[in-house]
């Protein structure tokens, strides 16, 4: 087995830039906004496609269904592939918004997501927005979306590159502006919109805000959240996944923590697989049950994500 590349999925935004085609030079199917490169998906409607090898031009879908012992290990269950990898190329400020979380999702008609952000650059002062300001309650931030004033109740920092945070479904949340970022994230595409700064659309039209929805998912007991400290290696830790970040000297190697898959993705640096394939910054990728190592061929930063063994 070889690692398994995929095909990116663009998605133009209101909000997105180019980086995608000046940092990793990528290139873009127009002129758009592009906001988010959708790296490994297996939606019905978004698939990854395999770019290279004996898979090449299956979805994952199909791998999943029909490989999924051989290509990602034992014991794995559900309909779909369940993690979905983007890159986040975010030139203006995303709506504040929220993800339900499991226990009212299906009551709304979502699906929980529960994911991490992990800044791959940011522009000098740049702002994530993370939870509530302390003081805020349920009463003063519902007055805030009525008189426009809603960026007074949500707390701000600034984070720098190589810095992450863990969101849990029902943290409210933005990205500001300034900001490339891989997120890992369950697979889901659920997001409620609870206020976009009075913006229009690529449209013309003032994009769906979901106030009752996101009113029912925000924890209004999340306080002011800082970046997160890492516990060793791990980065993020859950039901749904684990990330850790390898600081790799050239000659290192690396290979999956388990019988199972990982998804590599390479922050900075290079990798080879034998017959010298090579991987290189911005490069993500399944490393297939079984498959042999990778060697860092110089100063290297990877994120490993796994599936935990219950």
């Amino acid at each position: 087995m070889e690692p398994l590349t995929f095909h990116p999925l663009y998605m133009t935004r209101v909000w997105g830039g180019r980086s995608l085609e000046s940092v990793y030079q990528r290139e873009l199917p127009d002129s758009q906004p592009y906001g988010e490169s959708w790296e490994i998906t297996d939606r019905e409607e978004e698939q990854s496609l395999v770019s290279s090898g004996q898979f090449a031009g299956k979805t994952l879908h199909d791998l999943w269904t029909s490989h999924r012992e051989e290509v990602f290990g034992e014991d794995l269950t559900g309909d779909r592939f369940p993690l979905l990898i983007k890159i986040l190329d975010a030139r203006d400020d995303l709506s504040i918004q929220v993800h339900p979380p499991q226990e009212i999702a299906s009551d709304l008609g979502g699906d929980p997501k529960t994911e991490m952000w992990y800044i791959a650059d940011r522009d000098p002062g740049a702002k994530l927005y993370i939870g509530l300001k302390n003081g805020a309650t349920r009463a003063t931030f519902k007055n805030s979306l009525i008189d426009g004033t809603v960026e007074e109740q949500v707390h701000a920092v600034s984070p720098q590159p190589g810095d992450s945070i863990f969101i849990p479904s029902g943290r409210l949340h933005a990205i500001g502006a300034g900001f490339l970022i891989y997120e890992i994230q369950q697979n889901s595409d659920t997001t409620y919109r609870v206020f976009d700064w009075n913006r229009m659309g690529l449209d013309g039209t003032p994009r769906d805000l979901h106030i009752k929805e996101s009113m029912a998912s925000i924890d209004f007991d999340d306080f002011e959240p800082g970046m997160d400290a890492p516990q060793g290696d791990t980065l993020a830790s859950c039901e749904y996944f684990v990330i850790d970040q390898l600081e790799l000297r050239a000659g290192d190697k690396i290979k999956n923590k388990n019988d199972r898959f990982s998804i590599i993705t390479v922050v900075s640096g290079e990798l080879t697989f034998e017959k010298g394939r090579l991987f290189q910054t911005g490069d993500f990728f399944i490393l297939p049950r079984g498959t042999g190592e990778l060697v860092a061929s110089n100063q290297t930063r990877i994120l490993q994500t796994y599936l935990p063994i219950s």
